[in-house]
């Protein structure tokens, strides 16, 4: 047999520890002070205590039972004193006191001091190690005891086992497990047990239950264990099966049986089930002590079924800080923000002192409601705790001041946080992005990645929002770059929101590629996608995805409803956006206030207010967004008087308009030629509502004064207006100009729009038509002129017709069209019936210096011209017909509808890109004022 050194092989693993674990295993022993003179405070003398009916040993057992170091070094001391200390049985005591309270050295050195290794002692040791978390140090006793040759016992195993479950350590675990087998102890219960628990820590839940299944004597214990070990691997559902098995195998639970399967029902958030095993506990007849009736506030708190929770809660004679964290966190995790604040407050009033997790779910309670004053005082408890510098407890701190947009104090909560780990640097992040700070949010992800600080998903997903908000698309290539390296653009959530980043920055083409290459269907990416679609134009390949979504048996929800309805609004789709409307109803979306908003403003901008007014009267409560759809479907239909009733309207239902609301009322004004209602509201907007006129209001009304002939009112107004005027200003000032032939000002209001936007056709297009009507044709041609020399390109004038759920687009003398020459046909056949009815081209307003006949041939094929007369010949006689322009209608097209209307005797509908005119009987809503 190899001959092995008693000291050596221990001083071989000490070399491989670090100084403060040293520290732990080897405190040099110093005999504990005590004072002579009060021997009698334990035992009068010796001779006494040698009679006494308690001995040494129940003296030293009851202060291992109690933790009570300080007496039992007094005892320590006595038994010195009186030559009992090397007594084997007394000095187990005093190694297990020793180690129970994390006093190793003393442990160690008793242990040492032994002439004969002991099981009992070395047990001890280890188990006092592992009780208090020392893991690596209860291996290393385990190993120094093997090579010793001190042999486990019952005791000795599970400790070893339950330090090999703590570090996960499975190797480790085989190896006690074969000595387990070769010693014969594996068939105890107290080591199997410890043997299931091991092997269900360390993964192998299957091995659990084998070894579990090999327990000759399963009793009540064994089956907590098991339980206990798919609660912990989140397998709750398997772990409620196995408590019914256990209760058919004729196994009575007892109150940890309950507490583990009441845990499971926790993490199910399955309330009804939580509430079975609470009748089963009443009904077996368990008491319900403190831990259980945790427990089960704990269940009923963590499934949202907040009454039972604080029911349970009451029924606890003396609830402990447990109790109270389980009901506080489960209102907060429920949003019962308010309950949690009352019971944070009842608490401190029971004398019951919050703890750390505690005034953790406060803060979350604080940030939910915005209770800023309470969330600082809050913080100030924790400083008292000396808890603010904690993690978890700095993390809700700087949540709490972000959701308060208190940034500042969320920056200075993150900057005394003695180390930073990657929650608060992602709770930072997302408090100034939430904040609208989204500059500062991506300058802090670039700290990160430059310090090479670990990142997650979370950070990715949450700067990107950013991103997308700043439209910084060369910062989310380097993101979308960064995410591929470090191995994260797998993620559903990155990919996701990578793709919505690409949307909202317009880059539309990129955004597709992501949702193509993509490998799971799933509605964010559909949402994304569709927005993307909708908000930039392509409101036909949004409806197309949305039937690609349909086929993929993926239910929408109100938020792709109200993108898809506003694609059909931008395009006019009223067809489309009825059926839309079905849908929203199908699927129960008329509730949600988005889906609802999007109808009215969809039935608005498809032309038919009469449906936007019912889709709006039909919303069962109405908000300022919901009121400004309604008031700006009015406006854009001209229907000034009805706009300012239902604006009264919202008045006395005590809604205040925001500057939104304010934009529509002045547009009414505006449309409706109510110069002295909008001049009113206009100069009374921020002594009445506190809103200051912006640049859309003072283009509203410089608009309507300058349409009613009121130049000099609008120049003067222009001029007093306290910042630097835009382009719809002078847009405004220019189109005025055009409608009443003033050159001077046409000039003055052009030359402020070639600083402005130089690269739009439009104020070159006013400016000649300006000179045009004045038979200016020199100045019209150096416009031309300018025109090229700048390379700007005039806007083509299109317009778009909604015929079967298909879109046509027409531009002027298009032939692109299969049916184009039946259009044609029917334009000609229109033109001598509109003659014979009075209508003759107004030839002034086209610019080109060509002579009569020419220009009549031109003004005939505008594309306005073409979309109706498709419309006539390819939809039922009387049914409405519904046009797009995407510039403003021409006077002659005005004129020529006005006619045809009559003769047709059909309603037409023309959008164009100020408002919408609907000729009926001869007669425009407009009134001729537009």
């Amino acid at each position: 047999m190899l001959s092995i050194n008693k000291t050596s092989p221990r001083l071989w693993f000490i070399n491989f520890l670090p100084h403060s674990t040293l520290q732990r295993l080897y405190l040099p022993f110093k005999p504990p002070s005590i004072q002579t003179t009060s021997p009698a405070t334990i035992v009068k003398d010796s001779q006494s205590l040698t009679n006494a009916s308690i001995s040494y040993s129940n003296l030293l057992s009851q202060c291992v039972a109690a933790k009570s170091l300080s007496l039992g070094m007094e005892l320590h001391a006595h038994l010195i004193k009186f030559g009992f200390s090397r007594h084997p049985s007394l000095r187990n005591h005093l190694v297990t006191l020793y180690s129970k309270c994390c006093r190793f050295g003393y442990a160690r050195k008793l242990v040492d001091v032994s002439s004969e290794p002991d099981v009992v002692s070395w047990s001890s040791l280890l188990s006092g190690y592992v009780q208090n978390g020392f893991v690596e140090e209860a291996l290393l006793v385990f190993n120094e005891m093997f090579l010793l040759g001190v042999k486990c016992n019952a005791y000795t195993f599970p400790s070893v086992l339950k330090a090999c479950s703590m570090k996960r350590d499975l190797n480790m675990g085989r190896k006690v497990h074969g000595m387990a087998v070769v010693t014969g102890f594996e068939s105890d219960k107290f080591v199997g047990n410890t043997l299931v628990v091991m092997y269900a820590k360390c993964g192998l839940l299957d091995d659990s239950k084998r070894l579990f299944g090999g327990i000759m004597e399963q009793n009540v214990v064994s089956w907590n264990a098991l339980l206990s070990c798919y609660v912990q691997s989140e397998l709750r559902g398997e772990a409620v099966d196995l408590f019914k098995e256990m209760v058919r195998s004729g196994i009575m639970p007892n109150e940890f049986s309950i507490s583990i399967i009441l845990n499971a029902c926790a993490g199910l958030q399955d309330g009804g089930l939580g509430r079975t095993f609470h009748g089963l506990m009443l009904k077996m007849g368990l008491d319900l002590d403190q831990f259980s009736a945790n427990a089960l506030v704990d269940m009923y708190a963590k499934a949202g079924e907040i009454e039972g929770a604080v029911a349970v809660f009451q029924e606890i004679a003396q609830p402990d800080v447990v109790s109270w964290n389980a009901v506080i966190a489960g209102c907060v995790l429920h949003d019962r923000n308010d309950l949690a604040l009352v019971l944070l407050d009842e608490m401190k009033s029971s004398g019951t002192c919050p703890n750390m997790f505690t005034l953790s779910s406060a803060l979350k309670a604080c940030a939910a409601m915005g209770f800023k004053e309470l969330g600082r005082q809050i913080h100030s408890s924790l400083i008292k705790m000396d808890a603010d510098s904690d993690l978890f407890a700095s993390v809700g701190l700087i949540d709490m001041y972000s959701k308060c947009e208190m940034m500042d104090d969320a920056r200075r909560a993150y900057d005394s946080m003695p180390k930073k780990d990657l929650i608060a640097w992602n709770a930072l992040i997302s408090g100034y992005s939430q904040c609208g700070d989204d500059l500062e949010a991506v300058s802090l992800f670039s700290k990160m990645y430059n310090e090479d600080i670990d990142f997650n998903q979370t950070t990715i997903s949450t700067v990107l929002k950013s991103v997308a908000s700043l439209q910084a698309i060369k910062v989310c290539k380097q993101i979308h770059t960064i995410s591929i390296k470090s191995g994260i653009y797998s993620d559903f959530y990155v990919i996701n929101s990578l793709l919505d980043t690409y949307g909202k920055c317009n880059h539309i083409d990129e955004a597709s590629k992501i949702f193509e290459e993509r490998t799971w269907e799933d509605l964010v990416a559909y949402t994304s996608m569709i927005t993307a679609y909708s908000q930039y134009g392509d409101g036909e390949e949004a409806l197309k995805l949305y039937l690609q979504m349909q086929d993929a048996d993926i239910k929408p929800d109100p938020f792709i409803c109200s993108s898809l309805l506003n694609a059909c609004a931008k395009l006019s789709l009223y067809e489309q956006g009825k059926q839309l409307h079905v849908h929203a109803i199908k699927f129960g979306f008329m509730c949600d206030i988005f889906a609802s908003n999007s109808l009215v403003n969809m039935y608005a901008k498809c032309g038919s207010i009469e449906d936007a007014d019912r889709a709006f009267f039909e919303i069962p409560n109405r908000g300022i967004v919901s009121w400004s759809a309604m008031i700006g479907g009015y406006a854009q239909h001209g229907n000034g008087k009805e706009a300012l009733q239902l604006f009264n309207q919202m008045l006395r239902d005590g809604v205040p308009p925001n500057y939104i609301t304010l934009v529509s009322v002045l547009c009414a004004c505006n449309h409706a030629g109510l110069v002295n209602e909008g001049s009113q509201y206009f100069e009374k907007m921020e002594e009445m509502f506190g809103i200051k006129p912006t640049q859309e209001h003072y283009a509203c009304m410089i608009d309507l004064l300058g349409r009613s002939g009121k130049l000099n009112e609008a120049v003067e107004l222009v001029n007093s207006i306290p910042f630097e005027a835009d382009a719809s200003v002078w847009g405004a000032l220019l189109g005025a100009a055009r409608i009443h032939k003033n050159i001077e000002l046409g000039q003055k209001a052009a030359e402020k729009l070639y600083d402005l936007e130089p690269e739009k056709s439009g104020t070159h297009v006013l400016l000649a038509n300006i000179y045009a009507s004045a038979g200016m044709w020199e100045n019209v041609a150096m416009v031309r002129k300018l025109m090229k020399d700048s390379k700007v390109k005039k806007e083509p004038g299109m317009s778009w017709i909604e015929i079967k759920d298909k879109v046509y687009t027409f531009i002027v003398g298009d032939r692109s069209h299969s049916r184009s020459d039946e259009i044609y046909a029917k334009l000609d056949q229109l033109g001598d019936l509109l003659s014979k009815a009075g209508y003759s081209p107004i030839v002034e307003i086209d610019i080109h210096n060509v002579n009569r006949s020419v220009k009549e041939k031109l003004l005939y094929h505008h594309s306005e011209k073409l979309a109706v007369a498709f419309g006539l010949i390819a939809t039922p006689p009387g049914a409405p017909i519904r046009v797009k322009k995407n510039l403003r209608i021409c006077v002659d097209c005005h004129t020529f509808f006005k006619y045809l209307c009559k003769i047709v005797s059909r309603e037409i509908v023309v959008r164009d890109i100020n408002r919408f005119h609907h000729f009926t009987d001869g007669s425009c809503s407009c009134g001729d004022y537009w």
